[in-house]
């Protein structure tokens, strides 16, 4: 209990927000796998919602120079299941969420730790409405901290770099070729760090990549190639 205590001192620091119902926080923290009672899947749903709010107002009010296309793609980046697990890593919520369930740890794969983190999100915004203050700027506030200086800084297609896959179909398709079609060519290492080799091919083009996912490997090849096919149409 002690742990737990500490972990979610450090988790509430971390946030910048301190919770008046720590039952909501629990609430956040119980995964399916660990749970006797409600797990965090309610408050996920609700997260996910407010966090593709939040980030889409903050594109709306700083970047009046983008198009729709170009917003719903960068907030589709800045909501991924990799930029939330990062963002849930940088607070901390792996640890807590352990702390939470010593006898029966959750998965702490990407997904969980993203579905915990917009399940967070939305115990942070009921916590705060309960309490009399305003939910949607608590919750907006995270949001701010997390997500304004890479939307200030961003360019329209910063997206194209992050999203590579979608950016190489695009491309595909513009230049009137094949859908891409990826392949795991091997897997290799232990089970805590597996390495992936995968082949992406648009016609009679194709890369290699590795990386230690197969979305990774995914990623990375799709860069390459989109670099090749751009390159190759505009010489």
């Amino acid at each position: 209990m002690a742990k737990h205590a500490e972990e979610r001192a450090a988790l509430e620091a971390a946030l910048g927000y301190r919770f008046a119902n720590p039952a909501l926080l629990q609430e956040a923290l119980t995964h399916t796998s660990a749970a006797r009672g409600r797990d965090n899947q309610r408050l996920e749903f609700l997260g996910d919602a407010l966090l593709n709010f939040s980030v889409a107002l903050l594109l709306h009010r700083e970047r009046p120079d983008w198009q729709e296309g170009p917003m719903s793609k960068f907030r589709g980046v800045l909501v991924c299941t990799d930029s939330l697990h990062r963002w849930a890593l940088d607070l901390g919520l792996d640890r807590a969420l352990s702390a939470a369930h010593p006898r029966k740890a959750p998965p702490m794969g990407p997904k969980p730790l993203a579905d915990a983190l917009e399940a967070l999100l939305a115990a942070v915004y009921l916590d705060a409405q309960a309490s009399g203050r305003d939910g949607h700027a608590a919750a907006m506030a995270l949001a701010e901290g997390r997500f304004l200086e890479p939307i200030r800084q961003a360019h329209p297609d910063a997206w194209s770099r992050l999203d590579p896959k979608t950016s190489l179909q695009e491309a595909a398709a513009r230049l009137g070729l094949p859908t891409p079609a990826y392949t795991l060519i091997s897997q290799s290492g232990p089970g805590h760090a597996p390495l992936f080799t995968v082949r992406v091919a648009v016609g009679d083009r194709s890369v290699d990549a590795r990386g230690s996912s197969r979305k990774r490997a995914e990623s990375d090849a799709a860069r390459h190639l989109l670099d090749l096919l751009t390159g190759s149409s505009q010489a």
